[in-house]
């Protein structure tokens, strides 16, 4: 997520890092460097120059305190302004505390609605609200199959009337339907329409006219920088869209459109959607993600995926074996199964502090997992249980069987021992972190 922009504002920040204290001539020359980075970033014109402004103004007032280097001042108040110009905090979804919810959802085609309809059915679901699905899109071909599809693998019935081109008259009647049968939440899924074909854009404000929803929000692919913020302003005018959902910030986005689009349209974003997954989905937090941006990590954001998807009573059975020094590859594959649930490799290296940038050009790759998974499980029960008996025949077995070289799981097996050899040294600390010592390539 904003790997370059992240990798081009510390090399801008390096030019101030050195300097004994802060002076005019300093902070000038290092925010030029910024707002060119911005710019290249596909920040919006406005939003880049005010923002650089606003830093500078508050670098040149603040006495730099004698603990404090100048590049960490400035750090520090760009992460403040990065903040505020995201949001300041996070806007939870407006649910309504009786009655139905109704979420509708706009954008342009190929925003990722569709996909992001079912992510939010999902992330619903699991707070315990009874949900439909509204099958809205009547111009895309196979579009209310696909809603359809998803539906069924998060459990989620979806209301379509068959043959109908009204999707005036589909989210009308989803409405009825869901109040006669006890479901509290409606999502409608929209149709992709382009801010300048009048013709759709009126249908999307007589769907907003007929279900009244509680939540309005506009679904922007980030890739698209600032065109996508074009848009949102129109958008916005024709439409009045109270929240933002960013997608797409696991592609080559280059920043541009989250930091722009709540200052243009003066709307929150509320969501933000990375991998296809159904559970990739996660409430924008702005501090946290000005920190991602800055490489400074996000531990929060890790810590909740790990609460959220890790049972507490194996992870702290696991860390007992660990510090007993008894952990064997049988709980080795436990922790990379934990790992996996909590999503991409990648992306959770890139929320500890300083990793982000360093693994930049790193080929951190998911299938790494499986292929130390195919390993383990080649293994036999006692194997796993007592690696120490793994001599130069078994691991040509092992290697045969999970169709790895002898190398591969050579490399394996040395690098489990210099783990637990590292174990024996710690005396706290979940061990599930710890698989970031190890290198699978």
């Amino acid at each position: 997520m904003f790997d370059d922009l992240t990798l081009k504002l510390d090399k801008a920040l390096k030019k101030i890092t050195g300097q004994g204290r802060l002076t005019e001539e300093n902070i000038s020359e290092t925010l030029r460097e910024i707002r060119r980075v911005l710019l290249d970033a596909d920040v919006n014109y406005k939003v880049a120059k005010k923002f650089i402004d606003d830093v500078k103004v508050k670098a040149l007032g603040r006495e730099v305190i004698a603990s404090v280097k100048p590049g960490q001042m400035v750090t520090k108040i760009i992460y403040d302004e990065l903040t505020n110009l995201m949001g300041s905090s996070s806007r939870e979804l407006q649910i309504n505390p009786s009655g139905v919810t109704v979420i509708l959802l706009v954008g342009l085609q190929g925003s990722g609605k569709t996909t992001f309809a079912a992510k939010l059915s999902k992330y619903l679901t699991d707070k315990n609200r009874r949900v439909l699905l509204v099958a809205g899109d009547v111009y895309r071909p196979a579009a209310i199959e696909q809603l359809k599809q998803l539906g069924k693998q998060i459990n989620v019935p979806v209301f379509s009337i068959d043959g109908s081109k009204e999707p005036v008259k589909i989210a009308s009647e989803a409405v009825k339907y869901a109040k006669e049968n006890g479901m509290n939440t409606v999502i409608i899924d929209t149709a992709g329409r382009l801010h300048v074909d009048e013709k759709l854009m009126d249908e999307i404000v007589e769907i907003k006219k007929a279900v009244n929803p509680t939540e309005t929000l506009f679904i922007v692919d980030s890739m698209t920088g600032q065109d996508a913020v074009n848009s949102a302003k129109a958008f916005h005018d024709s439409v009045d869209f109270n929240g933002i959902v960013l997608t797409k910030l696991d592609g080559d986005s280059r920043g541009g459109c989250a930091l722009s689009i709540r200052a243009v349209v003066n709307e929150p974003v509320k969501f933000i959607s990375l991998g296809e997954k159904l559970d990739s989905i996660e409430i924008f937090h702005p501090d946290r993600l000005a920190s991602r941006i800055l490489g400074k990590g996000d531990i929060v954001s890790l810590v909740e995926k790990a609460q959220e998807k890790i049972d507490e009573k194996e992870a702290e059975e696991l860390e007992k074996k660990f510090l007993s020094n008894k952990f064997d590859f049988d709980d080795f594959l436990k922790q990379i199964k934990m790992i996996k649930k909590m999503g991409s490799l990648k992306s959770l290296l890139g929320m500890i502090p300083g990793l982000s940038n360093a693994i930049k050009n790193t080929d951190v790759d998911d299938k790494q997992l499986v292929k130390v998974e195919s390993i383990i499980q080649s293994m036999t029960r006692q194997e796993r249980k007592n690696p120490k008996i793994l001599n130069g025949s078994r691991r040509k077995r092992i290697a045969r069987g999970s169709g790895n070289t002898i190398q591969d799981v050579n490399r394996l097996i040395k690098q489990f021992k210099e783990m637990q050899n590292m174990m024996k040294k710690l005396k706290g600390g979940r061990g599930m972190l710890n698989l970031n010592n190890l290198k699978f390539n």
